[in-house]
Order: C-alpha cells, then sequence, then structure tokens
C-alpha cells in the first residue's frame, strides 16, 4: 500500500482527547496515522480506529498505521518486545510502518527516559546495525509491512544501506521538517536512495511545552502570510503545500476539528517556483526537537550537517 501524503500527527496529543480527534480525523478523510510507543497514547488510538472500523466508516486496510520503537528497546531482543507493546495497544495485528524513533539506544527498563545525575541520558550498549536486523525479522514474522527510521542522519542512513547482509533497506525517514529546517541536503539524499521523508513539526510545532517567548513563530510569519493570502489560503496551508510539493509527506498535529480539516484542503492548489524558492529561503537550521539531553550520546543524529 502507498503511504499517503498527509496524516495526522499524535505527538502531545493529550490521551483524554486523541480518541475523538482521531475519530474526528477519519471522518474528515485522513487514513495516515502517525503514533509513537514515547507518546503514550497509543491505547486511545486504538479505541478510535476499532470503533471506526465496527462503525463500518473505514476498513483496517485502508488505514496506515504508522508507529515507533522507542529508545529503550533497541536491545535485539527486545524489538519485538517493543513492537508487540504498540500492537497490542492500538488493537492491531500489524503496522503498515514501524520505524526506530532515534538511533540512539537508553539503557533499558520501565523508565521511558532513564537519566544519569548529570541529567543527560543513560545509554544502552546497543548498536542501531543489530536494532535494525531485529526490525527486519518483524517484517518476516508479518508484524509489520515496512520498517524505516527517524531522526537518522545522512551517515546513520549510509551505515544501515551498507550493512552486509542488509536484508530490508529503511522504507522512510521521519525527521523534522519546516521552513526554518528546511532540510534540503538530506532529503535529497533520502529521496535519491529511494526513501520516503516524512516530515514532523511542519507547522513548527507551535504548542510545544518549551516554547521560549523569543523563539521564531512560523505561522505568523509575515511573508508566509503574504504567500497564504495570494492563494486564498492559511499560513498553515501553505507550509503544508510546501512540503507536498517536494515529495514530503506531512503529518501535523492538531486536537482542534476545524483545523484537521483546514490542514487536509492543500491538494487544489499550487505554489509557484518562485514561492517554493522564497519559503526554502527561510532557512536557518532551527530545530523545535533538539534531544539536547542525549547530545553526549555516541549516536547523537544532530551534530553532523545533515
Amino acid at each position: 500500500m502507498k503511504m499517503p501524503t498527509l496524516g495526522l500527527g499524535t505527538w502531545q496529543a493529550p490521551p483524554g482527547k486523541v480518541e475523538e480527534v482521531v475519530k474526528f480525523a477519519i471522518d474528515a478523510g485522513y487514513r495516515l496515522f502517525d503514533c509513537a510507543y514515547f507518546y503514550q497514547n497509543e491505547n486511545e488510538i486504538g479505541n478510535a480506529v476499532q470503533q471506526k472500523i465496527k462503525e463500518g466508516a473505514v476498513k483496517r486496510e485502508d488505514l496506515f498505521i504508522v508507529t515507533k520503537l522507542w529508545n529503550t528497546f533497541h536491545e535485539r531482543s527486545l524489538v519485538k518486545v517493543g513492537c508487540k507493546k504498540s500492537l497490542d495497544a492500538l488493537q492491531l495485528d500489524y503496522l503498515d510502518l514501524y520505524l526506530i524513533h532515534f538511533p540512539m539506544g537508553f539503557k533499558a527498563g520501565e523508565e521511558l527516559h532513564p537519566l544519569d545525575d548529570k541529567g543527560m541520558s543513560i545509554p544502552s550498549d546497543t548498536d542501531f546495525l543489530d536494532t535494525w536486523e531485529a526490525m527486519e525479522e518483524l517484517v518476516d514474522a508479518g508484524l509489520v509491512k515496512a520498517i524505516g527510521v527517524s531522526n537518522f542522519n545522512h551517515e546513520q542512513i549510509e551505515r544501515i544501506l551498507t550493512k552486509p547482509g542488509l536484508k530490508y533497506k529503511p522504507a522512510n525517514n521521519q525527521i523534522e521538517c519546516h521552513p526554518y529546517l528546511t532540510q534540503e541536503k538530506l532529503i535529497k539524499y533520502c529521496q535519491s536512495k529511494g526513501i520516503a521523508v516524512t516530515a514532523y513539526c511542519p507547522l513548527g510545532s507551535p504548542d510545544r511545552p518549551w516554547a521560549k517567548p523569543e523563539d521564531p513563530s512560523l505561522l505568523d510569519d509575515p511573508k508566509i502570510k503574504e504567500i497564504a493570502a495570494k492563494h486564498n489560503k492559511t499560513p498553515a496551508q501553505v507550509v503544508l503545500r510546501f512540503q507536498i510539493q517536494r515529495n514530503v509527506i506531512v503529518i501535523p498535529k492538531s486536537v482542534t476539528p476545524q483545523r484537521i480539516v483546514e490542514n487536509f484542503k492543500v491538494f487544489d492548489f499550487e505554489l509557484t517556483k518562485e514561492e517554493m524558492a522564497t519559503i526554502l529561503s527561510f532557512n536557518r537550521n532551527w530545530r523545535v526537537c533538539t534531544m539536547s539531553i542525549s547530545k553526549t550520546h555516541k549516536d547523537y543524529p544532530f551534530h553532523a550537517e545533515y
């Protein structure tokens, strides 16, 4: 099944709300849902999906469900355990796409984010190439249809692609991407290798809990507002359309019904070459998700240029 171009992100979708949100999104036409064990809301998403299937609103095979292996499950023996936990929570018997959430393994255990006395992540002594081999086994076991990565830089992807005995190459790399972090080199690299790219935080994550007043606000950018006005669209619709025209899949998160509908209405207009170039010129390599508590980890992905 081909992955839809636009889906619903569920990071920071509060557990009490996400069930209604997913049901609404399915009714609004969404078929791609991006989840993760780390978001701690897979149960509610599973409830919503099951209810819609029961109602006959949608069939399982019409949906494209993505979730992610968390960093504490990187040990070869834990990959299947992590996958099964997500499948059970989502009440599914297979995933359309399963991603390694980060290249960094953390100390195994109940704690999602094990920290040392300096407040830094405690690594596991795992290698993501071994994690990848265990991911490949999930495909052979029929638990997942495809596997991929998230937050990997191009050197880390290259390590997987050149691994002796590679069975399945990553189908997707999910990365933070928006006009302030355009990721041109990484996208070009992935696409040249036949790896699809998904952009998370495509709207610049305006509701992130750690936002500082001095941070740039993408949707308030006057130039983006100007392009939006020309097309009689909203700034959010423009920045989503920008990614779609680069052949990048987008997964905006919203819990507001009106915005969920609005974010989906991006297939009835086209940005000009000049507008695309203008938006690309906004790049300032500004990251929402720096994962700075892991910056000393051997596999921290964001030291590399791309």
